[in-house]
């Protein structure tokens, strides 16, 4: 029996991918999950989104082929969106790769692999669409939550976006097909569940000539054993009243939106081919917070896009400190090849980028200091995820926490208590992005 390790790099919706295969392999008489220095081969799944993220993928490519060396590695397989993305160029520009699998070949690892180790190395793609989004997985992060993946591929064309040449055009499972992998992960124990697409507000028009993500929520919502549902990647534009009076009669609906706005200038928001202005985000994030009370808010912003000007940017800093977002992430713009910004003029040079970006995360960093100041002496719900030894108390999220991109709480409880289970939990104190607590009703 072949030993296989997979290192998966990049967001959600990459793991995704990585859970089927490793399904497919280990039904396909592999060994999974040993350690790399053991493996017959090793992959690794990647990101090719931007500059940052190739890099971190070369990064574990090259770490990883050092045991082809001092290990039992005789293949070294790269899947996923840099696979998928520049194909044979993989194996021509690193040689320590064996093979490079693009995203319509993953239906075949099984047997790419195989070959692979008993030394017939070829590169394997396809058309994206062959990759089916159904399927099993083998969960690899925490067992009671994890992601729905209700689509893939993305229409919206940013200028600045490489997704849709990478993962094509968005193409969406139906509404049963989404219940019914939820259905089984709610048997497997999953109690958190989190909605990821490219773009889940588009959800559906493909198939339905219609958006249908709320219809799909409020059948989630009625799946035994789920107990938060939340969703990621909800465009601006797409975000009904319908959507926000949904999330606010629904109990397992998590009120947490996350709101991907890039900017707020009209001008650069146009050029970057994404709708909106300063006003009609403003009235957006106003009428937000009047239809869902308490709701988290989290979004991403861009800085140094082509013909960012210092007025352009000293707006969104200005929105910043308006709109006090509970969670917010700054990027400096990467100028991908094949994509429409990358060829436009006025590009901004990097220190600048960086220097716009810095300010941004710095007044961030005080909005969200003084967000968590005012949740103490208040109460929350908190999903247990582990034990800290080195502090000697227990971790968790709140519903204000998305998995693996926000904050933590570390509370106190003077008993043991369950892994995956929720609790109450008093807020008394904060750090910068993180809380502290301790369990409610606890006994001596």
């Amino acid at each position: 029996m072949y030993k296989i390790s997979m290192v998966s790099l990049g967001c959600p919706k990459n793991q995704v991918d990585a859970e089927k295969m490793l399904y497919l392999l280990k039904n396909g008489g592999f060994e999974i999950g040993c350690e790399e220095a053991a493996a017959d081969a090793i992959i690794i799944n990647t990101c090719g989104f931007i500059e940052d993220a190739k890099k971190e993928a070369i990064e574990n490519i090259l770490e990883a082929s050092q045991y082809k060396k001092d290990g039992n590695c005789k293949a070294l397989i790269v899947t996923g969106c840099l696979a998928e993305r520049y194909r044979d160029d993989v194996t021509e520009e690193i040689p320590e790769v064996d093979v490079c699998v693009g995203i319509g070949a993953n239906e075949n690892i099984c047997e790419i692999v195989k070959q692979a180790i008993e030394g017939n190395c070829q590169n394997a793609f396809g058309e994206k669409e062959a990759f089916s989004l159904s399927g099993d997985r083998i969960l690899g992060g925490l067992p009671f939550s994890t992601y729905l993946k209700i689509g893939d591929g993305c229409d919206n064309c940013c200028t600045y976006c490489a997704i849709p040449k990478i993962r094509g055009r968005m193409r969406s499972r139906t509404i049963e097909d989404c219940v019914e992998e939820a259905k089984k992960l709610a048997e497997m124990g999953v109690k958190e569940l989190t909605v990821v697409a490219q773009d889940t507000t588009a959800y559906g028009t493909d198939i339905y000539g219609e958006p249908k993500l709320c219809e799909l929520l409020r059948e989630l919502c009625k799946i035994e054993g789920l107990h938060w549902i939340r969703t990621l990647y909800t465009y601006p534009e797409r975000i009904t009243d319908e959507l926000l009076e949904l999330m606010n009669g629904e109990e397992k609906l998590v009120k947490y939106l996350d709101i991907p706005i890039q900017h707020v200038n009209g001008e650069i928001l146009k050029k970057m081919n994404r709708r909106g202005d300063y006003e009609s985000l403003s009235a957006l994030i106003d009428r937000i917070r009047e239809k869902v009370p308490g709701i988290t808010l989290r979004t991403t912003l861009i800085t140094g896009f082509p013909g960012e000007t210092d007025e352009h940017f000293e707006q969104m800093a200005r929105f910043v400190k308006e709109k006090r977002f509970d969670r917010l992430g700054c990027f400096t713009y990467s100028a991908e090849e094949d994509t429409i910004a990358a060829e436009m003029p006025n590009q901004i040079d990097e220190q600048t980028k960086v220097d716009r970006m810095v300010h941004i995360m710095e007044n961030q960093l005080t909005i969200s200091a003084e967000i968590n100041a005012a949740k103490c002496d208040t109460d929350t719900e908190v999903l247990i995820e582990g034990w800290d030894d080195y502090i000697k108390c227990y971790f968790g999220r709140t519903p204000a926490d998305a998995p693996e991109v926000d904050g933590k709480i570390f509370f106190l409880s003077h008993r043991r208590i369950k892994i995956g289970d929720f609790v109450q939990v008093h807020i008394n104190d904060t750090l910068d992005y993180d809380l502290l607590g301790e369990l409610i009703c606890d006994e001596a």
